[in-house]
């Protein structure tokens, strides 16, 4: 009899545990379907502003601006996006895992000389890193609680002034791509400095351009202004496509977690009802047994 109680605690555990599965996956997918409207409307404005970007750019190929300044690394900057809480998968792993790559194979000069800075945006990523023990330089990671373009137009500004003036040579960013719910593609991009695609720089391209676009009042006037809207786009972009890719990867997660407890139950029922039939079996057989015994 001990034996079946334990099959039935354990049965209500696993009921229960599947009950908070089941849960989390129906509050994922209706966050899940917010963020990916969300990332679905900001992708187009964003590529089609860094197109005009590298268009105007064409038309001004000899200009030179600081967002464009291709030093020498010195010291490097490498922004890891990431989430606050985990039943997500491998989603913090993946791009706590990337980073360490591009610290030891990428930046490795950098790395050994300590100018190599990571900052992290998720507590989950810097968890794992620091259990790796990698130092983590900065933090921000209010801005996945409060995912808005006005809340990290701050940090992306200090991120902008970090590289204009020269307190990093370059910014990378690591972080989850938004492809479905089941997949997450791991990115990493170079924030800053900003560079023209090759295919965009041949003479015929600048020549389109420049009879296609007229700038008014100045093209110093419009990069100006253009440049660092694109790059605080850029970035936001980043972390919408973070976030729904964080929805996506817990859903499926907690459905495959549900889908286990299930099993388990199944499995944990079969066990019951034949350590039942047993305890039954056995105790016919000593009644019968004991019966005989009566008639002698």
């Amino acid at each position: 009899m001990a034996h079946l109680k334990e099959i039935r605690t354990r049965i209500e555990s696993v009921a229960s545990t599947r009950q908070i599965t089941n849960a989390m996956k129906m509050v994922s997918a209706a966050k899940l379907r917010k963020a990916q409207d969300a990332i679905i409307q900001m992708r187009p404005y964003a590529q089609k502003l860094h197109h005009i970007l590298e268009h105007c750019q064409m038309c001004m190929p000899n200009k030179e601006t600081p967002y464009y300044s291709h030093r020498e690394l010195k010291r490097v900057l490498l922004v890891v996006i990431g989430s606050n809480r985990g039943l997500c998968g491998a989603f913090n792993i993946n791009v706590a895992k990337k980073a360490i790559e591009v610290a030891n194979y990428d930046y490795k000069e950098q790395f050994k000389a300590g100018s190599l800075d990571i900052a992290c945006i998720g507590k989950k990523a810097e968890d794992y890193l620091k259990s790796k023990n990698y130092e983590v330089a900065a933090t921000r990671h209010d801005l996945v609680d409060n995912l808005s373009f006005e809340n990290s137009l701050p940090y992306i500004q200090e991120l902008i002034d970090s590289f204009t003036g020269e307190t990093y040579d370059r910014i990378e960013l690591i972080y989850n791509t938004f492809k479905n719910a089941a997949v997450q593609i791991l990115t990493y991009e170079t924030f800053l400095p900003l560079s023209i695609p090759q295919e965009f720089c041949t003479p015929e391209e600048i020549e389109q351009a420049r009879h296609t676009y007229i700038i008014e009042p100045s093209g110093d006037f419009l990069m100006e202004r253009l440049m660092p809207k694109v790059l605080k786009t850029e970035f936001f972009k980043a972390l919408l496509e973070s976030s729904a890719s964080e929805y996506g990867a817990r859903m499926t997660s907690m459905h495959k977690a549900t889908d286990n407890a299930e099993k388990l139950i199944k499995e944990l029922r079969m066990q019951y009802n034949k350590a039942r039939q047993s305890s039954i079996t056995n105790e016919i057989i000593e009644i019968v047994g004991g019966a005989e015994a009566l008639k002698k």
